[in-house]
């Protein structure tokens, strides 16, 4: 693969794996949003657990998360805007049945004690 799997041209070790491993927090929310969805195309159903926001995590649900991230074929991420606290994004996978999908939204998030949180999102 060339470059990272949130579609910048650094390396997964160098890009969103530092975030998903926990070594670093992300330093914005377009990083943040960059790194979960890496996260979702390598299986780390845990990171993005503990990066939706405390108010929110009772509605995600971990075996759920693995299975989605899993039974999906993920092809690219194009971030169509982002300012501090948004970003709206397009997700191209392959479903279970290796139909092409799309996965349009626009998500809020939230910065507290220095680490960045997924809170929620509208879709298109």
């Amino acid at each position: 693969m060339s470059g990272c799997y949130c579609g910048n041209s650094g390396s997964f070790q160098d890009c969103c794996e530092p975030y998903i491993k926990g070594i670093k927090n992300a330093p914005n929310a377009e990083a943040l949003m960059r790194s979960r969805y890496s996260a979702f195309a390598t299986g780390a159903a845990d990171y993005l657990v503990n990066t939706t926001h405390i108010s929110k995590r009772k509605l995600h649900n971990k075996s759920d998360i693995l299975t989605w991230s899993q039974a999906n074929k993920w092809l690219k991420l194009e971030v169509l805007t982002s300012t501090e606290n948004t970003v709206t994004f397009k997700a191209y996978f392959l479903d279970e049945n290796l139909k092409a999908q799309v996965h349009y939204e626009h998500s809020n998030f939230k910065i507290e004690n220095d680490q960045w949180f997924y809170v929620d999102g509208t879709f298109e």
